[in-house]
């Protein structure tokens, strides 16, 4: 039962990959090893956050702003036909001859002559009973001013129960009177807050409305922004599952360098790929013949075996040696640019060769301050294999000039020797590896190739030629220049 249960439930993804293979087997260990994917966020939403995140706040600003305006207006408006009838109150009013105020014209609005109206006015003065409108029917308007005020006082008011008011209130002296007279006049405020509330609920639906037509014309933008990108990654994906190494759809000019440089990427890493499949060729095939000689010599029991296995053996070091010069070349190339002064390098190797051919006159002319865009220790091995050359295969004198030449970006690099040179039908197979003209001198025939492949490796060239001055052989070294 416990069996049939256990077999209905069904295996998640990592415990069915994991079952997949046996412990301690290398996909095992891959799948343990296999680190978490990490991201920094979608691009989308950050672009989506900040859109949204702008467009809340400035709708925000917008409508607090816009609804101050229209709310301010409306008010003002409502103001300004409260003090048009507190001026006709004003210009309207005179003191009767038992000194009480009256008015010597009708107002004009009828709803003053309507009880509870909303509309009302009342004239109050020390000593002396109020003059109310008709409107106001058993009620009476509160004076909040205390003071002697010239200019009209407007304020809210709730001291009629039900009825919110906005008051309007000011100061006059009338002629023929000394008594301070309050003329105020009041309106039910129903209608301005009906107005304000309309206002608002108009600038609320509009601004939400509006909200989210920008929200959704962010969010197009944004995926229509962005289909580049997704385009990108179909094309990667198409690349690796057809076999392509090239990025060929056309894009906007905002993605194409992103595109140019994963082609250039993919350039090199092929160009790499191409060199490694070379070199580990090239390894092979050199280890080979050794390998045969050997295997040949200790199945027929020679008796020369071990003389055939030192020989053999060390060609095969010399053959690997050579390898691993250039392997190391191509591994310091890809780290990152260096910087090395030539003139430095030529006297550190000037050095050491001296010691080896004491006899030989070596000289150093030229630029002292040239930097060169390769690392100091296969510069050194380039300049050693043909300083140590041109002392070897020389007549005793050896002269080295460095110098930009004509081509800024570049340093020549001059090796000359006084010996009998190399002829120029064989200038070009000196450069194969174990190739070598003089057999009565010991060597192994790879300086020239070691020479030639950092040289490549770090974009320079190698020439040969006949050297002027001595009459030797005359080594033309070409290297990129640091760009400052």
């Amino acid at each position: 039962m416990d069996s049939a249960t256990a077999s209905t439930t069904p295996p998640t993804p990592a415990a069915a990959e994991l079952r997949e293979v046996e412990p301690g087997a290398p996909e095992a260990e891959a799948v343990a090893s296999r680190p978490e994917k990490a991201d920094t966020g979608s691009l989308a939403q950050r672009m989506m956050l900040i859109a949204a995140g702008w467009i809340t706040v400035l709708l925000l600003l917008g409508g607090i702003a816009l609804d101050s305006t229209l709310t301010g207006l409306i008010t003002r408006n409502f103001d300004e036909q409260l003090g048009y009838m507190l001026t006709a109150m004003v210009g309207s009013a005179e003191i009767g001859p038992d000194g009480e105020v009256y008015f010597n014209r009708p107002l004009g609005d009828q709803r003053f002559l309507e009880p509870n109206s909303g509309l009302y006015w009342q004239i109050r003065g020390e000593g002396h009973e109020d003059f109310p409108s008709r409107s106001l029917w058993d009620r009476s308007l509160e004076v909040r001013s205390k003071q002697f005020a010239t200019q009209p006082v407007v304020y809210d008011s709730d001291q009629f129960a039900g009825e919110p008011l906005r008051v309007m209130e000011r100061s006059i002296i009338l002629p023929g009177s000394d008594t301070r007279w309050w003329f105020t006049v009041a309106a039910s405020r129903e209608e301005m807050d009906q107005q304000i509330s309309n206002i608002r609920s108009i600038l609320a639906y509009s601004f939400v409305i509006l909200g989210l037509g920008l929200f959704l014309m962010a969010g197009m933008q944004t995926w229509y922004g962005l289909y580049p990108l997704r385009h990108v990654r179909r094309a990667i994906q198409k690349m690796r599952t057809t076999g392509a190494n090239r990025v060929t759809e056309p894009l906007p000019l905002e993605v194409q360098p992103l595109v140019e440089e994963l082609n250039a990427l993919l350039a090199h890493t092929q160009r790499q790929a191409e060199e490694a499949r070379t070199h580990a060729g090239n390894l092979a095939h050199a280890l080979k013949t050794p390998l045969t000689v050997v295997m040949n010599a200790a199945t027929a029991k020679a008796p020369d075996l071990s003389d055939t296995v030192i020989r053999e053996a060390a060609i095969m070091r010399r053959q690997v040696d050579h390898h691993l010069a250039r392997a190391r070349a191509v591994g310091r190339r890809a780290v990152g640019h260096a910087r090395t002064n030539v003139w430095q390098s030529v006297e550190a190797v000037m050095r050491a060769v001296t010691r080896l051919y004491e006899a030989t006159r070596f000289d150093l002319d030229g630029n002292r301050q040239v930097a060169v865009a390769i690392e100091r220790q296969d510069l050194d091995e380039i300049l050693g294999n043909l300083v140590e050359n041109a002392a070897k295969y020389g007549g005793g004198s050896v002269f080295v000039s460095v110098d930009q030449g004509d081509d800024p970006e570049c340093c020549e690099i001059w090796v000359e020797d006084d010996g009998a040179g190399i002829p120029e039908e064989a200038r070009t197979r000196i450069f194969d590896r174990g190739a070598r003209l003089d057999t009565g001198k010991p060597g192994t025939g790879l300086g020239l190739a070691i020479v030639r492949d950092v040289a490549e490796i770090y974009g320079g060239t190698v020439e040969l030629g006949e050297s002027e001055d001595l009459g030797g052989l005359l080594v033309k070294l070409k290297l990129p220049c640091v760009q400052e």
